[in-house]
């Protein structure tokens, strides 16, 4: 294999903050790098792997992926695998890398769900295109209410004894279901490490519905994915709606989501940041990590310039408690 001229910066462990995640000996970073958008094949190979070589000089050891990120479904793990082959390799031991399945992945009946075949399946495929022989941890992407969850679960169980995934989590998996998760996992020494789950100051869902907590009480960590709710909680709207936005794209962030009321939130919002002396953006991440149930913060990034910006909340001042009832009084009194 050609040596790769990358070499790390020698101070990427200095600024970067960890956090240990649930009872387990992992630590993670506070911000972690999600290669769900913006690393398919529409983005240079050379623009993908200058973003993991920033993200990792930075202190980013853990990259979050899943079989279906791309676009194409794939191609954000063979992009990830061609700059594992070309540059990380070396430092795959600083590296936590994990992936999912649980999304529509294939045709036919087995490459959807939570099946044993399919996430099997789904994992070997996934090494293959990330150049790995394991993964440090293996997500089932979301509930499968139809199939049964002890067929699920021991596939992850069995996937650990194989040595396939160092360890295992759960994403979005509802209270009751996840309780049962915890229960057979840890029963057969494989205990879940996280849970991963939409939580944002506009999304509550993970305290209302208790998971937060749950994952505490369970020794689990919890990984936060679309802290910035595809983009509202940044400044990219506060003026209409940019060309290059996701909304004016039509991906997954609709224009019905920006409505009035949301515009008159954000604004709201934004007028806090610029007070405390940020974005809106790195007060949303800030805001998340406050809790410290909370293990890490998944972005993503569409550039080094719009990474950077997001590790800048990790030395965001401290909340005080008006600045904190101010964000309630927002998002309350607009609902």
């Amino acid at each position: 294999m050609t040596p790769h001229p990358y070499s790390p910066d020698s101070n990427r462990y200095d600024e970067m903050k960890y956090r240990r995640c649930g009872k387990s000996g992992i630590l993670l970073p506070e911000i972690s790098l999600g290669l769900w958008h913006n690393f398919g094949k529409a983005t240079p190979l050379e623009k993908s792997t200058e973003m993991l070589h920033y993200a990792f000089d930075h202190g980013i050891t853990h990259f979050d992926l899943a079989n279906n990120y791309g676009p194409p479904y794939g191609s954000a793990e063979e992009t990830f695998g061609q700059v594992i082959k070309n540059s990380l390799h070396t430092y795959r031991d600083e590296l936590f890398v994990s992936t999912k399945a649980g999304y529509d992945m294939w045709a036919g009946p087995y490459g959807n769900w939570g099946s044993r075949k399919y996430l099997m399946a789904s994992l070997d495929q996934s090494l293959k295109r990330m150049n790995l022989d394991y993964v440090d941890l293996f997500y089932t992407h979301r509930y499968d209410p139809n199939t049964p969850l002890e067929e699920t679960l021991q596939a992850l169980v069995d996937i650990v004894k194989r040595g396939k995934a160092l360890y295992v989590g759960i994403s979005r998996w509802p209270y009751e279901a996840a309780q049962f998760g915890y229960d057979y996992l840890r029963q057969r020494d494989v205990p879940c490490l996280i849970y991963q789950g939409r939580y944002h100051i506009f999304d509550r869902e993970p305290e209302t519905t208790g998971v937060l907590q749950q994952a505490k009480d369970n020794g689990s960590g919890f990984i936060v994915f679309s802290p910035l709710a595809q983009g509202l909680l940044t400044d990219r709207y506060l003026n209409g709606i940019p060309e290059d936005s996701r909304i004016a794209h039509g991906g997954h962030l609709k224009k019905e989501s920006l409505t009035e009321t949301t515009l008159k939130r954000i604004k709201a919002l934004n007028d806090i940041a610029t007070r405390r002396g940020q974005s809106l953006a790195e007060m949303a991440i800030a805001w998340i990590l406050k809790d410290d149930m909370v293990t890490s913060v998944i972005v993503g990034a569409s550039s080094t310039n719009q990474l950077s910006k997001n590790l800048n909340a990790l030395n965001s001042p401290a909340f005080t408690k008006e600045e904190l009832e101010e964000i309630e009084a927002v998002c309350k009194q607009m609902v």
